[in-house]
């Protein structure tokens, strides 16, 4: 302690939001560091079921206080839905959660923005944008004379540099009722007034104070935007690289790194997937582990565990040990596969290649490993698990160069094995 990161490994999807779930038990502070509204975290306890966009999954837990730091861009209207539905459900806000004043805003005209840019690059795929401006808002930030920070909102001088921002926008978009927004964003600003702070400052004061802070990254690494399946990515740093410039805390803060993965691979949009099955193995794993998006409800591509991907982004997130999750979706299955190389113009390769096309034409080579027929769900001890699955989460360990510490065999906090240790 004091810093635990908890990383996707894979295109997002991994069942982070249940393991940040169960690692706030054991500190103190919870962090979201980048993404927006396109990330969905889903925790399942006591037979409820939350779904969570932008606030962290810490905030079912008290005690805990919740941290948005100014790598998110924040949609106002969103994360307020978020704040209402938890207080209907009996989740105290109030007091728990903070705003970074750095986190840059969502407006409707980046909503517009991504209906105009259809998400398509120039062979006709889409690169599976959830249509909700986080990429055009990235853009704004980016180049700066655009760009509205959540801190502006209470500046004296901000009707005057939202009228400038509006008047261009107009002219990119078309008619926007700029009036009204105003006045919407407006009432957005003094609903989240109490929760805004310079979320940097406090969480450097809580690293020098030794206090436990967990990272609860979004989505996955290989969509990273400078380091994932680019141009199929997300418009953000969402691997483990991404932990210090979107909160501010430095990396000597970060003592440890959990690298997340689903025991089989799935992806939403467009971009190459070397181990997809469209057949009836992805149509199991589809339906067996409900893989359909926490935000748009997209079903999800399927295919077997990719060894070659996961073990690049361990390396590039830092990992120091792996959760593998949902173990559950495999039962039933005869046998199993696991990619540990591909096939580039007749060369075998074991290094993730960095350019989209080699990945496209990457043919996947496989080792093939017993299946197990019995449910894994009432399963609590890594010695009662079959024989099979532990060879199978063994081997991803091994061809992942990290040891698995925790085992995930159903979506409720109690279906969870501690491996050697783990926490």
């Amino acid at each position: 302690m004091p810093g635990t990161c908890v990383v996707g490994l894979q295109w997002g999807d991994e069942a982070k939001g249940k393991l940040v779930d169960i690692l706030t038990e054991s500190h103190e502070i919870v962090v979201r560091y980048q993404g927006g509204a396109n990330a969905g975290h889903t925790v399942v306890s006591g037979g409820e079921t939350w779904k969570l966009s932008l606030i962290p999954s810490g905030i079912l837990r008290d005690d805990v206080t919740c941290v948005v730091t100014g790598g998110v861009v924040l949609d106002p209207a969103n994360v307020i839905g978020e704040i209402d539905g938890l207080e209907a459900r009996g989740v105290r806000v109030a007091g728990k959660l903070l705003f970074s004043d750095r986190a840059h805003v969502v407006f409707p005209w980046h909503m517009a923005e991504d209906k105009t840019l259809d998400g398509s690059v120039s062979d006709g795929e889409a690169i599976g944008t959830t249509g909700r401006g986080i990429g055009p808002c990235y853009r704004d930030k980016v180049g700066r004379s655009l760009a509205i920070r959540l801190g502006d909102l209470y500046r004296n001088d901000f009707k005057q540099k939202f009228d400038h921002v509006a008047s261009i926008k107009q002219q990119l978009v078309g008619e926007l009722d700029a009036a009204a927004i105003y006045e919407q964003y407006m009432a957005y600003a003094e609903r989240l007034r109490p929760l805004v702070a310079d979320t940097t400052a406090y969480l450097l004061d809580a690293v020098e104070a030794s206090k436990p802070v967990l990272f609860e990254g979004a989505q996955g690494a290989l969509l990273d935007i400078d380091h994932g399946t680019f141009p199929y990515v997300t418009s953000s740093n969402s691997s483990g690289v991404g932990v210090s410039s979107g909160s501010g805390v430095p990396g000597r803060w970060i003592n440890r790194v959990i690298g997340v993965v689903k025991a089989y691979s799935t992806r939403v949009g467009g971009g190459p997937m070397p181990t997809e099955q469209d057949n009836a193995i992805g149509e199991h794993l589809r339906q067996r582990g409900r893989e359909y998006g926490t935000v748009t409800q997209r079903p999800r591509r399927c295919g077997w565990f990719d060894a070659v991907a996961a073990r690049y982004t361990a390396r590039l997130s830092g990992a120091d040990e792996l959760a593998v999750m949902l173990l559950d979706v495999l039962g039933g299955l005869d046998e199993l596969k696991i990619c540990s190389a591909y096939r580039i113009g007749g060369q075998r390769v074991t290094q993730f290649p960095a350019h989209v096309d080699d990945l496209r034409n990457a043919e996947p080579e496989f080792e093939t490993l017993p299946g197990w027929k019995e449910e894994l769900s009432n399963v609590r001890s890594e010695a009662d698990l079959p024989e099979a699955a532990r060879r199978y989460i063994a081997r991803i360990g091994e061809l992942l160069g990290r040891p698995v510490s925790i085992v995930s065999v159903g979506p409720d906090r109690e279906e969870t094995i501690r491996c050697g240790g783990g926490a």
